[in-house]
């Protein structure tokens, strides 16, 4: 195994501590524990939004603190939910009066955190609401979660969330969108291959030289099968397949495509996928109206990509071209 890293104990620190002396102009980092708020938090009458979760997602969740997005971010060990002991104070720090959000994913792991933190937060007078991203429909139930996972449509949430917090919505709107960006967003991915988790020093799973795993996790959870390499337009039919067939879209609707890449893949092949799937879509009379595509949710080196598709409605599009000032997010400013 070659990474660029010095002690596989310490990955994470030292990640945290590069960001933020890279990104001073936006964020502020807690060591002890570990954290990441916004330069300007709390923002006095705005709800906090605070999201977070196992680290080696990069640029997720850090990635997206800043104006317009998230107030706070916590990091887990690489693949690990961060603890109650880390949530509670980053919600305590962005709390301008008006409440606070969490964004989770659907672990097992996650949900039990920050459930905990949510509680204990809230006895202590931070009202706090949770939106639960759970739109993988690569699998119901896996070694990580009692249900779907929450993966690509993470991002989605976070940012029109985000964008409906900084214009003032009050704590139950902000929960609201959210919650229906989620039940309007469906993903799935597939990895070329795996990941190497530091301390683990191998391989999460082995795939052949001529195999890819359709419907993989982030944390390289077994997808629904393993087949033959093929051509990118039929990979992207796979993907795409199950998603559309569980968002049952009208002719005629407006959809948000996400490409995203599971960190080892070039950009040139996220557009040959992108360009299948807007092709799919425009076939089946549907228009997409805003798209995203690059490295925004990822598993460490893993090759693959995952395909996300949110229906949208005027109010998720006022929201999403809101402006955002973030590390990984940045337009209308």
């Amino acid at each position: 195994m070659k990474k660029l890293i010095n002690d596989p104990k310490s990955v994470v620190t030292e990640t945290v501590e590069g960001f933020g002396l890279a990104h001073q102009d936006l964020v502020t980092v807690n060591t002890d524990p570990a954290y990441l708020v916004r330069n300007d938090a709390p923002v006095q009458g705005k709800v906090g939004l605070v999201s977070g979760g196992g680290s080696g997602h990069e640029p997720l969740h850090a990635g997206y603190v800043g104006k317009g997005m998230l107030d706070a971010a916590v990091p887990g060990a690489v693949f690990t939910s961060p603890t109650p002991d880390q949530i509670i104070p980053a919600t305590q720090a962005v709390d301008g009066g008006a409440g606070v959000v969490h964004i989770v994913k659907n672990y097992t792991g996650d949900v039990l955190n920050f459930e905990t933190a949510a509680e204990m937060a809230d006895a202590e007078g931070v009202p706090v609401r949770t939106v639960l991203v759970n739109d993988d429909v690569a699998v119901e139930d896996s070694l990580f979660t009692a249900g779907r996972r929450g993966v690509g449509g993470t991002v989605l949430v976070e940012k029109i969330a985000g964008a409906a917090a900084e214009r003032g919505d009050d704590v139950d709107a902000v929960a609201a969108i959210g919650n229906r960006v989620n039940e309007n967003v469906r993903s799935m991915g597939v990895a070329l291959s795996s990941c190497t988790v530091p301390h683990a020093g191998e391989p999460s799973f082995d795939l052949g030289d001529d195999e890819v795993e359709i419907g993989i996790g982030i944390h390289g959870e077994p997808g629904r099968h393993r087949i033959p390499m093929e051509p990118a337009d039929g990979i992207v039919d796979r993907l795409l397949e199950p998603v559309l067939n569980d968002l049952k879209l009208d002719d005629g609707a407006k959809v948000l495509l996400f490409v995203n890449g599971m960190g080892g893949t070039p950009a040139s092949e996220l557009y040959i996928a992108y360009r299948h799937a807007a092709k799919v879509l425009a076939q089946k009379g549907v228009t997409v109206e805003r798209s995203l595509v690059g490295n925004y949710i990822t598993a460490l080196e893993m090759q693959g990509a995952s395909i996300s598709v949110l229906r949208l409605d005027d109010e998720m599009v006022e929201l999403w071209d809101a402006p955002v000032h973030t590390a990984a997010l940045r337009w209308g400013l």
